[in-house]
């Protein structure tokens, strides 16, 4: 479309970093809170945020919308923002200090989770050193349900995309410091945030420890809304480019052994090269003949 042709070049760098890539940028996460908000639901959406900058937009206006009933404000927050990841909190008499973890597929809402806070300590309740903004986290989900229940699946796939920060090659072992344990139990979810700490151990692994940095939360499960398994492929798909070339004659087995086939023309055996003895060698000229009646005459005596 002509209107949609840049005019100046900020404005084609602009588009350029919209535009779809093989190896796509960093998930962005839009943070907001609804026209009914709790102090508790306030103070929470900044923790998030906190944890999850500098990949996130903290919007400080209440939005008056209901995600479950109408998304197109979400998705117009979207598109403004570049985002694919999203952060709702509200709280009413029906449902208190409510937040809503979602996802967007080509700006349109995918899926998204419903969790009330039970119980709540926020950054500031505990008192500790804190991790450096941007730390990558390690996470950790415990409990049978994120591996057997679909919802409690879906939750885990969305926490996982929301916390797991850029991909990197490689991390330093003094880089793994920050923490965040998933635990499904008895219908709830809780999460704790923990900072690692390396401690002398007399040898070369260090002892660690976990020290509760905050926050944590005390989550029910509510309402889900969940794509379906077509639009879930769809999101799922990976260009051509980017998918691993198959190797020939080449396989694994169950502890990572790498084993190769080796495929060879056939060999003609009477050709084939051996190791030489003086014993072997084919005797020339007089000295050959000699060897030769020598063997006759021990014949015939044999013989007679």
């Amino acid at each position: 479309l002509p209107w949609a042709k840049p005019k100046t070049k900020r404005a084609k760098r602009f588009l350029d970093n919209r535009a779809p890539k093989l190896t796509e940028n960093v998930k962005n996460a839009m943070i907001m809170k609804g026209g009914n908000t709790s102090m508790t639901v306030t103070q929470a959406l900044k923790d998030i945020y906190a944890l999850k900058k500098p990949s996130a937009v903290l919007y400080k206006k209440k939005n008056i919308t209901r995600p479950f009933e109408d998304s197109t404000s979400l998705e117009f927050f979207s598109k403004k923002t570049d985002s694919s990841l999203f952060l709702f909190g509200s709280h009413n008499k029906k449902r208190p200090n409510n937040l809503i973890f979602g996802r967007l597929f080509d700006f349109h809402v995918l899926d998204m989770i419903e969790l009330g806070i039970e119980k709540y300590n926020s950054l500031s309740d505990i008192k500790s050193s804190k991790c450096p903004e941007g730390t990558k986290p390690m996470l950790v989900f415990a409990g049978d349900a994120f591996d057997h229940e679909n919802e409690h699946k879906c939750l885990k796939s969305l926490l996982t995309d929301f916390f797991r920060g850029p991909v990197v090659p490689s991390v330093r072992l003094a880089g793994l410091e920050h923490v965040l344990h998933f635990t499904a139990l008895e219908g709830k979810i809780y999460m704790r945030s923990y900072r690692s700490l390396l401690k002398k151990s007399g040898c070369r692994t260090p002892r660690i420890e976990l020290e509760e940095i905050g926050p944590s939360f005390d989550f029910i499960l509510r309402r889900t809304h969940l794509a379906s398994d077509d639009l879930y492929k769809t999101a799922h798909k990976q260009p051509k480019a980017l998918k691993p070339k198959k190797k020939k004659n080449i396989s694994h087995d169950t502890f990572g052994t790498k084993f190769g086939r080796l495929h060879m023309q056939k060999q003609d055996l009477a050709k084939l090269q051996t190791r030489k003895m003086k014993g072997l060698r084919k005797r020339r000229g007089p000295a050959a003949a000699a060897v030769v009646a020598g063997e006759t005459s021990l014949k015939t005596t044999e013989v007679e």
